[in-house]
């Protein structure tokens, strides 16, 4: 007898398909726009099954070394590695992005906001006001957690195809 409920969104094949375009370098939002499901499917499909879950970990490992990898044989051979390093600043902008010199990065500014929460606990006396203060504090620093950065589906030069 066939268990009630939803069937699952992912099947093997997409979860298949998903792998390999994890595999390619796509992003997570890429790649379930292309299947046909939500970004939190992949996440939720692998949280409850590991076996899955290991494979997208994997593949994203994978595809970040490939393009590590072609950095290094690039820069040896003399080649033009631009094309992996922009992938990785893309891919991974906290680790390999180009930082600017007005702006902050988010462990900055979970440093910034600890700081003014503790200047809040030693200046505000205790009150109703100070707890109501905090707790919206508390709220802020919850959701400005980190955020995926927005990126493009992949686009083809159709004349460079020709």
């Amino acid at each position: 007898m066939a268990t009630p409920g939803r069937p699952p969104v992912l099947d093997h094949v997409k979860k298949r398909e998903i792998v390999q375009l994890l595999t390619m370098g796509f992003s997570r939002r890429v790649t379930a726009r292309y299947v046909g499901c939500a970004t939190s499917t992949i996440q939720n499909t692998a949280d409850r099954d590991a076996e899955f879950g290991e494979q997208v970990r994997q593949a994203e490992r994978n595809a970040e070394i490939a393009s590590l990898n072609n950095i290094h044989l690039a820069a040896r051979e003399g080649k033009h590695w631009q094309a992996a390093a922009w992938f990785l600043e893309r891919k991974n902008p906290q680790e390999f992005g180009i930082r600017r010199p007005n702006l902050i990065s988010s462990d900055q500014l979970d440093e910034l906001l600890a700081r003014v929460a503790q200047f809040l606990l030693e200046e505000l006396p205790e009150s109703v006001n100070r707890e109501a203060i905090l707790h919206r504090l508390e709220t802020l620093i919850r959701t400005l957690g980190p955020q995926p950065p927005e990126e493009s589906p992949p686009t083809v030069n159709h004349d460079d195809a020709l």
